[in-house]
């Protein structure tokens, strides 16, 4: 893209407009918006850090295998209010690679730099010609994609009061949702090829990402949300717990079952039957437990694999029919 996404009537950060018409020494004072540390004129500085901010290696490297771990859809993002209606806490992270993953009752989201939003930076950095290089142009689909999920993310204008909310912040607070619309509306027009890999996705759920890359990415982990070893092992208590309450029941019935004296008086017959037949019914209920439980797993595994094995063959069959086209 040799031009900036959005016009300059609808930036919504004008600070830089007045490098036009200064000096060089009056340049040279000017910050980054949003990131008073860095000064506008030092381009190696500026160009590193975007690249620190929006470049995504691992999930740009992933990106072929990603339909495994999230719907192959750009639109799979709830917005802000239905996030809430889900149980999710909205976590800031300055991290692009969290940028909408999300874990249990939490989903981690990026907040707009102001820098993003003014065309001149746009004009300086961002804007790609046939001389650019390939880590510059994948710069630029990076924020694309980045940029293309806040039409998501705020549809209606209770999201857009979430996101300028002091608790959240995601946007300036002096941006109007009128003006929000007008700057974000010319990145619906955007399609996958014009972003990066991963943004072809929506929301990813970050137990599928540490699960794949310990495949894809030869890491232990994609992001550690455990730091204390207290925490990691008692997220084992639940499961152990239930295996062993299993496991003490059957042993129990069986201890029942094997306790049994046949060589009895009549009157004890009756219930020692009883209780040789109620430690077998609970063996059973427990296997039956088991069982439905390992069939419900594997039915809903089979199942999201099945759906994203067929929508990964429909897109690869559209993108052919389209190439000849």
């Amino acid at each position: 893209m040799q031009a900036p996404p959005f016009a300059k009537a609808d930036q919504l950060n004008s600070e830089l407009d007045i490098i036009a018409t200064s000096t060089a020494p009056v340049i040279s004072t000017i910050r980054l918006p949003g990131q008073p540390r860095i000064h506008i004129n030092q381009r190696a500085k500026v160009n590193d850090f975007l690249k620190q901010e929006f470049l995504l290696k691992d999930l740009d490297e992933i990106s072929p295998y990603l339909w495994m771990m999230s719907k192959h859809d750009s639109r799979s993002i709830s917005p802000l209010h239905r996030q809430k209606l889900k149980g999710r806490d909205i976590v800031i992270t300055e991290d692009p690679r969290l940028h909408l993953v999300w874990h249990h009752d939490r989903i981690f989201i990026k907040p707009l730099p102001q820098y993003l939003l003014s065309h001149y930076f746009w004009e300086a950095y961002l804007c790609i010609n046939r001389h650019s290089s390939p880590e510059q142009i994948a710069l630029q689909k990076s924020v694309l994609g980045y940029l293309r999920t806040y039409i998501y993310l705020i549809k209606y204008e209770s999201d857009f009061r979430m996101a300028i909310d002091d608790k959240l912040q995601l946007i300036p607070p002096d941006v109007t949702f009128l003006k929000f619309c007008d700057f974000i509306a010319p990145l619906e027009n955007l399609l996958d090829v014009d972003v990066a890999g991963r943004y072809a996705y929506g929301e990813i759920r970050l137990t599928r990402l540490n699960l794949y890359s310990k495949i894809f990415l030869r890491k232990f982990s994609f992001h550690r949300v455990r730091a204390q070893y207290s925490d990691y092992f008692a997220s084992f208590y639940g499961p152990l717990l239930f295996l062993f309450a299993i496991l003490s029941v059957v042993l129990g019935a069986m201890q029942v079952s094997m306790a049994i004296d046949f060589d009895v008086t009549k009157q004890w017959k009756s219930f020692e039957q009883f209780c040789q037949w109620f430690s077998v019914i609970c063996i059973s209920v427990v296997a039956i437990l088991v069982l439905w439980l390992g069939f419900l797993f594997l039915y809903k595994f089979i199942k999201e694999w099945v759906y994203a094995i067929a929508e990964h063959q429909r897109r690869k069959g559209c993108s052919k029919d389209c190439s000849k086209v």
